[in-house]
């Protein structure tokens, strides 16, 4: 019940019905608790996800609309005996397909447009083109923002399931597993999606609330091994003043920051954790921190919201005693223990070679329940 009202609170927030001193309340509540915060954040982005495909059926709608005007008029039509008019409609139909990645839809639909004007001008009305075209590019300007939403869910997502926390993970070994934040993980599955806008299924293998820690395993049929991981996990979790970066996914892309070590414990003197003087935001948890050697030195965490630029992160020697309990359980193959990357490959080189290298092994994470 108390979830109910919460959500019911926030959709409120996000569509401005809160009375102001309410209003002021419930932001001082996201100030002081990361989790409320990063719910409105997830609720705001699934309500955009709605929004992005009320639009597309209503492009489709106008799309139809359109084409039995047409039709009564007499400008195409689908007899047998197809003119060059009707070749408009079969080209439609064969690619319709495409407006199911919103993201793509609208340049591709604006360009096959055009092309069509161009070849089949003296056959069609113009006019009728032309307003088309205009409908068209007034679509493409609402999908643009909101299409790499629906890219996410469109093919991976189990049916009916519903999206209800994300973050950032990172691959530990070639076989697939990655490393995340247990708060990551509230719901009862995953999927992953890489810096391509590849999405993979993936299961929950490990959680550790405690440490705030969680395994996953990428068991999808089309994901294809990495060879070798470029960094390596440090056991020790650095030094002060120590220059650090990540890569996560504050948003639908990789985004890269930076940093430094501000001292070596977490919240209230945790000694689990470490502090870092980095702006992020709630989809880069579970994201690695690393050092110039292209070492992992801990996992990003909750962060401290009341407190701009201070973030703080899990000391990657939290991560052997998570892999070390698990591969002696009993259930575990040999061929499936976990093997942690001991060596960096990119010590040497820069930073912009550093991340470009890094970039296939850094997972956006989405959990979803059924």
């Amino acid at each position: 019940m108390e979830d109910i009202l919460l959500i019911q609170a926030i959709e409120r927030f996000l569509d401005g019905t809160m009375l102001p001193a309410e209003k002021v309340y419930f932001e001082q509540l996201r100030k002081n608790t990361p989790e409320i915060d990063q719910m409105v954040v997830e609720h705001s982005m699934f309500l955009a996800q709605i929004n992005a495909l009320a639009d597309r059926q209503q492009f489709k709608q106008a799309l139809h609309h359109a084409h039995q005007k047409l039709m009564e008029k007499g400008e195409i039509n689908e007899g047998t005996a197809m003119d060059t008019r009707g070749k408009i409609v079969m080209l439609w139909n064969r690619y319709k397909k495409v407006t199911a990645i919103a993201a793509s839809v609208a340049g591709a639909i604006a360009i096959i447009t055009s092309a069509m004007f161009a070849y089949f001008s003296p056959a069609v009305n113009v006019s009728q083109l032309q307003q088309l075209s205009k409908d068209i590019e007034v679509i493409k300007r609402n999908q643009q923002v909101q299409g790499s939403l629906i890219n996410e869910v469109k093919s991976k997502l189990p049916e009916n399931a519903r999206l209800i926390s994300g973050g950032t993970g990172f691959l530990i070994d070639t076989k697939g597993y990655l490393v995340t934040n247990a708060h990551v993980l509230r719901g009862s599955g995953a999927i992953v999606v890489n810096n391509k806008g590849q999405e993979f299924t993936a299961s929950i293998v490990k959680i550790d609330p405690a440490v705030d820690l969680a395994i996953l395993k990428i068991n999808d049929k089309d994901y294809q091994p990495l060879k070798y991981l470029p960094y390596s996990i440090a056991k020790k979790s650095g030094d002060l003043g120590e220059e650090i970066f990540t890569l996560g996914y504050p948003r639908n892309e990789i985004v890269y920051t930076q940093g430094y070590l501000s001292a070596k414990t977490g919240f209230d003197g945790d000694t689990l954790s470490t502090q870092i003087q980095m702006n992020s935001n709630p989809g880069n948890s579970g994201g690695p921190v690393l050092n110039k050697k292209g070492e992992v030195i801990g996992i990003l965490s909750t962060r401290q919201t009341h407190a701009d630029g201070i973030t703080f992160a899990i000391k990657s020697k939290n991560v052997f005693s998570l892999v070390n309990h698990l591969n002696t359980e009993d259930a575990v193959k040999s061929s499936a223990k976990i093997k942690l990357p001991l060596k960096s490959y990119i010590a040497n080189n820069n930073r912009e070679e550093q991340v470009k290298k890094m970039e296939d092994c850094v997972f956006l994470v989405k959990a979803y329940n059924n």
